[in-house]
Parts: structure tokens; sequence; C-alpha cells
């Protein structure tokens, strides 16, 4: 099996530092394997997106040496692929008018015997999740199961508002291109089992998991582009590659004459294994308000 891995930033605004240690630990990991990293720009959003985002993220990724294979991938550019897929779903699919603030945590099934179409009000699509368990042996958190019906129940694949669901397009794209090893972190290990549901219905594979510890402020909250966190700092990239080094646990190769040499032999010596098998651990100084 050739393995492709990827990073998939959301562009909302410039790379931060939690999202530096999710992608330089993608690149190593696909590195190591001798395999491809392909980058993802995952724009489904567009009232929060930021225009400019997606240049600068690859701006920051190329100066701190975080090359992608192939051609950068958007998905505002699939829309049709999800569409595809939803009605390929469509036997597991129900339209759904609840509101959110409506709806428990598990959806308990108000519209689920509803048909198409439902003319006179928007509505959502609802994939309705077979009565079985799901399980991953994550590469660094260990085995995860969870029950479909009891621990996350029916659940959205295309917003009122026509937006398509990041829980769909996620897993659409990965089968498109053949995605073998994902690489992130361990606050979407929760929406793993809707991926894995999708995989389930559409009776395919789903791809390893390596769920990574996040990034957070003294104040336990994540960094991230919507708490306004710090550009990542890439005038010093040898330096910040090796913060993001040892934030992971890894060797940070202080021999190492320049950022292209500190690539070649991290991921060489690329360990999941060491990787904090913690929550959460918080970011350097220099990323903090």
């Amino acid at each position: 099996m050739t393995y492709v891995g990827r990073f998939a930033p959301s562009p909302t605004g410039p790379l931060h530092y939690g999202s530096l240690v999710a992608a330089l630990a993608s690149f190593l990991d696909a590195r190591h394997a001798g395999g491809k990293w392909l980058l993802k720009i995952d724009d489904l959003d567009p009232p929060r997106e930021s225009i400019d985002a997606p240049q600068k993220i690859l701006r920051q990724l190329l100066a701190l040496g975080l090359q992608w294979d192939l051609k950068v991938i958007y998905q505002s550019a699939r829309l049709n692929s999800y569409d595809d897929a939803i009605e390929s779903l469509q036997p597991f699919t129900f339209p759904c008018t609840c509101s959110r603030k409506s709806v428990a945590k598990v959806y308990s099934g108000t519209c689920r015997l509803k048909r198409y179409p439902e003319p006179g009000e928007p509505y959502a699509v609802r994939v309705q999740v077979p009565k079985q368990s799901v399980s991953i042996d994550d590469r660094s958190l260990g085995l995860h199961t969870w029950n479909l019906e009891t621990d996350v129940g029916d659940f959205i694949i295309k917003r009122k508002d026509g937006l398509h669901a990041y829980q769909l397009a996620v897993v659409i794209d990965d089968l498109h291109y053949s995605v073998t090893h994902i690489v992130r972190g361990n606050d979407l290990l929760e929406s793993t089992p809707r991926q894995l549901a999708i995989y389930e219905r559409l009776n395919v594979s789903p791809p390893q998991y390596l769920h990574i510890p996040v990034l957070v402020d003294k104040s336990g909250n994540k960094l991230s582009k919507q708490a306004h966190a710090k550009p990542v700092d890439t005038s010093d990239a040898a330096s910040t590659i090796r913060s993001a080094l040892a934030d992971l646990g890894q060797n940070t190769h202080e021999n190492a004459l320049n950022t292209k040499e500190l690539l070649k032999k991290a991921a060489s010596c690329w360990n999941p294994t060491t990787i904090p098998n913690v929550h959460d651990i918080c970011a350097p100084n220099a990323y903090l308000k």
C-alpha cells in the first residue's frame, strides 16, 4: 500500500503554531514512510473564511520547508463530488427541518420518516447511522469504540443553507485522493465516528488514524484562528521547526545546518510512539498572548 497523507487547514486566517505542529506531524509521518503528502484547503464555509488566507498559508508552509506533493486541493472546486456522494447515500438519508437549538447531542430521529422533497421550507440532509459500533486503533491513543446509534446519532451532511458539511466532504476527499493515513489534532477525535459511519454506508475501508495533542494557551484554551492566535513565525524556520519537534516529543537535531537538513533528519528519525499521550500541550510563550 502506497502511503498518502494530507494536511487540510481551513482558510480562516494565517497558519498559527497549533496548526503548524499538526502539519509537521503529518509531513514527517508521510516522509518517513516514503509516501506522498497532500495539501488541501478546506474552504467549504465562505462566511468564515479570509480571501487572503490560502496564499498566506501556502507561503508560510513553503518558508518552513514543508513542501507538498501534487497540486493544492481546494474543496470549493469539488462541490459536484459532494453532491454525487449525497445522491449515492440517498437510501440512508432524510430531510431534516429541526433547528440547531432543538437538537440534543444525539439526534432523536424527529424527521427520520420524512421523505424528499419537502417544499416550502429549507431542510438539511441527515444521514441515518447504522445500528452498530465502529472502532479505530489510533496509532497514539489506542483503541476507541463508539456506538453509532447511542453515542453519535444521525448527523448532517448538507446544511440548510446549502453548504456541504465537513464530515461528508472530508471522507469524499480522502477517498478520491486515496488517502491512507490521517494525522491530525485530537480535538477531531470525536468527529471520527461520523466519518466512519459514512465509510460504512459507502462500504469502503477507512484510513489509519494518528491523533496528536492539541496546543493550548495558559488558560487551557485551544490555539485557533477564531481566538486570534498569533501567526506562526517563519523568520527563523529552523528554530520554529525545532520548537514543534520538541512539542511532538521528537529529537530536535541541534546539529542540523539548515531547515532542509533538519527536516530530513527529523523525517528519518520520526517516532509517533514518543508523542506525548496527553490531551493538550501548552504552546511556547512566543505564541501566547
